[in-house]
């Protein structure tokens, strides 16, 4: 009998078609609401999900058979994997497959907010040519710190190997492979505080890093810092950056996530945004996506690609 998985949320293709050419059978749930997910959920044997609904203990306490439950990206915080485990249940992430989207844009975000790029491209569309205004700082002799270490953490910090800056890096859970990485100095939270030039963000979401950008974190710095942010936006306490910018002690940043989108991560809650907001969209020290980092078209392709690798291997 064909195993019935069914697919939440959009994903490319390539996930369905390989599984369905290994005896699968893809149920396109993407318009369902969750009243219908609840009442077929019995019938199948895993799910496929970005991040349309929480995947809680509510959800799992509802009758399945659920095998599997992938996630369509890196972050794990939509799902109680904990309780998910504990039923058996495997779950599955690609963190792997768009690591190297999230690190170019990354660097492209910090390129474009340290040589005023937005501004001076914005002027000249409207006939302005200001260079002595526009001039940038060069990333060379910098001090990076990237904080957390995993797929994301580590890409960055290969692509911003051939930039001549140094790079540092706080993460206590991953010991870095100095093999791999011997341009990459492991350092504790202190150092980071001490050295700090440009610090990045790749970490997920929990209960440890819930804002742990706040206030109390940023003034610890003792330079004034440029903040780069593409893991989640709930790590950074919008309010707290806000301050920063206003003393300085920001020196500018560059924001794929924010602290107000919706849990899908598909729009901004148009109810929460309060000033705080309304100050970064008409700052020129911040450079804004919208959550988009690793959302390229061959990392949309790719995450399907490794999904299907791990699902395969699990029957």
């Amino acid at each position: 009998m064909k195993h019935a998985v069914l697919f939440i949320d959009s994903v490319h293709q390539a996930l369905s078609d390989q599984l369905e050419k290994n005896g699968f059978d893809c149920i396109d749930g993407t318009s369902w609401d969750l009243e219908k997910i609840y009442d077929q959920l019995p019938h199948f044997y895993g799910i496929v999900i970005r991040s349309r609904f929480k995947i809680n203990k509510e959800f799992l306490k509802r009758p399945h058979q659920l095998k599997f439950i992938a996630r369509a990206g890196s972050g794990m915080e939509n799902i109680d994997v904990e309780f998910a485990t504990s039923q058996n249940i495997t779950c599955i992430n690609a963190p792997e497959a768009n690591k190297d989207a999230v690190a170019e844009q990354a660097i492209g975000m910090l390129l474009m907010l340290m040589n005023k790029l937005a501004i001076a491209d914005k002027e000249v569309r409207t006939g302005m040519w200001k260079r002595g205004e526009n001039r940038g700082w060069e990333l060379n002799g910098s001090t990076v710190s990237i904080i957390g270490f995993g797929n994301n953490g580590s890409a960055f910090a290969k692509k911003l190997s051939g930039f001549d800056v140094s790079i540092q890096t706080y993460d206590p859970f991953v010991t870095v492979n100095s093999k791999l990485f011997p341009y990459v100095n492991q350092v504790d939270m202190q150092t980071i505080f001490d050295k700090t030039d440009i610090i990045s963000f790749h970490v997920p979401l929990n209960k440890d890093t819930d804002y742990m950008v706040n206030e109390n974190y940023l003034s610890s710095f003792k330079k004034n810092i440029w903040l780069i942010n593409t893991a989640r936006g709930k790590i950074l306490k919008t309010e707290a950056l806000v301050k920063g910018l206003e003393s300085g002690k920001v020196r500018g940043a560059a924001l794929d996530v924010l602290e107000y989108e919706s849990t899908s991560f598909e729009q901004l809650d148009a109810s929460q945004l309060p000033e705080s907001f309304k100050y970064l969209i008409r700052s020129d020290k911040t450079v804004l996506s919208p959550h988009i980092a690793g959302w390229t078209h061959e990392s949309h392709r790719k995450i399907s690609v490794v999904l299907a690798e791990k699902i395969l291997k699990l029957v």
